[in-house]
């Protein structure tokens, strides 16, 4: 493959809801543009980007695979992303280097709610836009609906530059507005339109040139002037109303069929911006940001958007060169992990296949095999020229698993596991919840958790067992309470003497303070460290259900001490159990987490949805309605949402989607804190059992 410079770079993310299309789109991009002699099937498991072995067990896109076409003279960087919502980090990251998305709609369902969530994150970095409505081969497809669909969905002004030749089993091929002409299946030849065809063609055509005339001032005064507009000049203005995001061009195709291709591969060359004509990046450097655009003449900038292991070449780092240039066998500074790292060989990815190359131009998106610090969201540069670019922003976990190595020798290798998997995918988080004592390994959901799993231990050789994690639940006391504890402990030996007087009582303000408030000489107040390590140990422990305590002020007010028996052991003995008896009797209580939560459904499951989350103990603060979307916001208990992105898929059909962030602590209501405590006792009473 050649070098290319900037301005004949495309870099172009294809997404869209699951199932619309998006990898056979990119296997007939790919053909149409001599990058491959055939066109590989999914069910086969033969496509060039979906190569993975988990992708193709599961016939679906689990990662953005980079696919370049070359294509008249430029180089279009394909980003084919998943459309599965479990795998959104996937399209949050290609779209973070991406200058501009193709959103593909299956010409059938027409906008779907996987549609509307990455047309919002296309919004979020102001990325011009194409529709491709696909699968018109279809039975029941059907254009304008779909057409329908997304103007309903989005405020946005939508332009066909081709119309679809039939429809279902009648699909011939597409329309072209600019040229006028029929273009009939994969064929390349042109030919006249249809008669019943040509009044919505020549109709839609008006459409097509005023949306170009908008784009160039000149070019609306000598339209508006009367005169007409060439076909070149229609494309110059198109491609900068298109850029300038004034409007979205709307393509007719089927992929699977090799239909309607050509047109998008010209109109991504045409209308879409080069990495030179997209906006500057703004890095953070030395001294403040700076503007960089991508410019061979700027300092190397490289952002790192992807990492993955490899099973032929290791760890394998994909990144795009913001400005600047690269060489192949070089050294660059990780500005992010503050570490110099060694550059061999670069190469451009297809699929699976890696292609070398000695140097690459600014905008330029290639791998880099078996760096050694380099993780996703880092930044490489010159050393003498530091910079940072932001990552992208993502989405908080939804579904959570507690994790257990399955062998001895697997948990030595789970920790550093699962931190590679959370470094090679921003959506995956582990860390140890220290009130249920269990490793919680947290994603977009229950296919993301089992490919990551998987993936453990095909890549890294760990195998891990998984199981529905405990809820974090905390004990606190409502009332103030004093008592007192004498440890005393005779062996024929020396004994063991300690006797401690305590008070606890509430402390909203923080979760433990500890007080010494004893007078004159009744107790050394060496013994406090001790009686204080007595007290924590049984706040890790719990008191009445085994969860820690919290927002407690302990005081020690009085004591006794024997001259010879008087031990360090004894005082932390006896603050222990003096404490035991103090929050026994305090009112003691059971905190659980509550959650708010934000739904997006179809209206037609609005009620199915309310009536679901009157039966989780929510609490619904608001309901509103957007483009035939309802959206509810709610509070809930994380007891009762621990598995609701599975649940919520089953009664939406796959079609509602939600986002979820921990609000605060509030107390158990009493009939559940019984379940809770007889179940910790339970289990206290199982372990015992099994000691003996």
């Amino acid at each position: 493959m050649k070098e290319y410079a900037t301005e004949f770079i495309r870099n172009v993310a294809l997404v869209g809801h699951g199932s619309s299309g998006k990898t056979m789109l990119a296997e007939a991009l790919l053909f149409n543009s001599g990058g491959t002699t055939r066109i590989g099937k999914i069910e086969d498991g033969t496509t060039i980007s979906d190569f993975d072995e988990e992708e193709i067990r599961r016939k679906i896109s689990i990662y953005t695979s980079l696919i370049p076409c070359e294509y008249q003279n430029c180089k279009i960087n394909l980003l084919d992303t998943p459309g599965f919502t479990d795998f959104v980090g996937e399209v949050k990251s290609a779209l973070r280097v991406a200058d501009a998305a193709i959103v593909v709609v299956d010409a059938v369902s027409g906008v779907e709610v996987g549609t509307e969530l990455v047309w919002q994150y296309a919004d979020e970095r102001k990325l011009p836009r194409f529709v491709v409505i696909n699968k018109m081969n279809r039975e029941n497809a059907n254009f304008q609906q779909a057409l329908e669909s997304v103007q309903s969905a989005f405020k946005v002004k939508l332009v066909p530059v081709q119309l679809p030749w039939g429809e279902k089993d009648h699909f011939q091929g597409v329309i072209g507005l600019l040229s006028m002409k029929a273009r009939k299946g994969a064929g390349a030849e042109l030919v006249d339109i249809p008669a019943d065809m040509k009044d919505a063609a020549d109709e839609a055509r008006v459409a097509l040139v005023e949306a170009a005339a908008e784009g160039d001032d000149a070019l609306l005064e000598k339209y508006l002037g009367g005169e007409e507009l060439t076909a070149d000049e229609v494309m110059r203005g198109f491609h900068k109303a298109v850029t300038a995001g004034l409007f979205v061009p709307v393509f007719v195709a089927a992929g699977s069929a090799n239909a309607g291709i050509a047109p998008i591969l010209d109109g991504i060359v045409r209308y879409f911006p080069s990495p030179a004509e997209a906006p500057a990046e703004v890095a953070q450097g030395k001294s403040g940001d700076e503007t960089l655009p991508a410019s061979d003449a700027r300092p190397l900038g490289a952002f790192v958007f992807k990492t993955t292991a490899d099973p032929f070449v290791g760890k394998l780092t994909i990144f795009r060169v913001m400005s600047g240039v690269l060489n192949s066998d070089t050294r660059v500074w990780n500005q992010t992990k503050g570490q110099e790292e060694r550059i061999g060989t670069l190469h451009m990815a297809k699929g699976k296949e890696q292609i070398a190359v000695k140097q690459l131009h600014a905008g330029d998106i290639a791998t880099i095999a078996k760096l050694t610090v380099t993780a996703t969201g880092d930044t490489l540069c010159d050393r003498g020229h530091p910079l940072t670019f932001a990552r992208a922003t993502y989405p908080s976990p939804l579904y959570s698993v507690a994790v257990t190595p399955k062998t001895q020798i697997d948990s030595a290798k789970m920790g550093p596991t699962l931190t590679r998997l959370s470094e090679e995918d921003p959506t995956l988080r582990w860390h140890q919840e220290a009130s249920t004592k269990q490793a919680i390994f947290a994603g977009m959901g229950d296919q993301h958790i089992d490919v990551a799993i998987r993936r453990a231990e095909s890549r890294f050789g760990t195998a891990i067992n998984t199981e529905t994690p405990r809820v974090p639940y905390r004990e606190t006391i409502t009332r103030a309470h004093s008592d007192m504890h004498r440890h005393k402990k005779q062996t024929g030996g020396a004994g063991q003497f300690g006797e401690v007087h305590m008070r606890v009582e509430p402390n909203p303000e923080s979760d433990f303070e500890f007080a010494d408030e004893v007078k004159g000489m009744a107790l050394s107040h060496s013994y406090m460290s001790p009686i204080e390590k007595g007290v924590k140990s049984v706040m890790e422990q719990g008191v009445i259900a085994g969860y820690p305590v919290v927002n407690v002020r302990v005081a020690v007010f009085d004591g006794k001490e024997h001259p010879v028996d008087s031990k360090p052991i004894a005082f932390e003995i006896a603050g222990r159990e003096a404490f035991k008896k103090c929050v026994k009797a305090a009112g003691p209580v059971i905190q659980e987490p509550i959650m708010k939560v934000r739904i997006v459904v179809p209206e037609i499951n609005m009620g199915d949805v309310l009536g679901d989350l009157n039966t989780r103990r929510a609490r619904v603060q608001g309901m509103e309605q957007d483009g035939g979307k309802s959206i509810v916001t709610a509070e809930v208990p994380m007891a009762e949402i621990m598995r609701y992105a599975t649940d919520l898929r089953s009664i939406t059909g796959g079609r509602g989607i939600y986002s979820m962030e921990f609000a605060r602590y509030e107390v158990v209501p009493n009939h559940i804190a019984q379940g809770i405590i007889a179940a910790a006792a339970k289990a206290k009473a199982g372990e015992e059992e099994e000691e003996e």
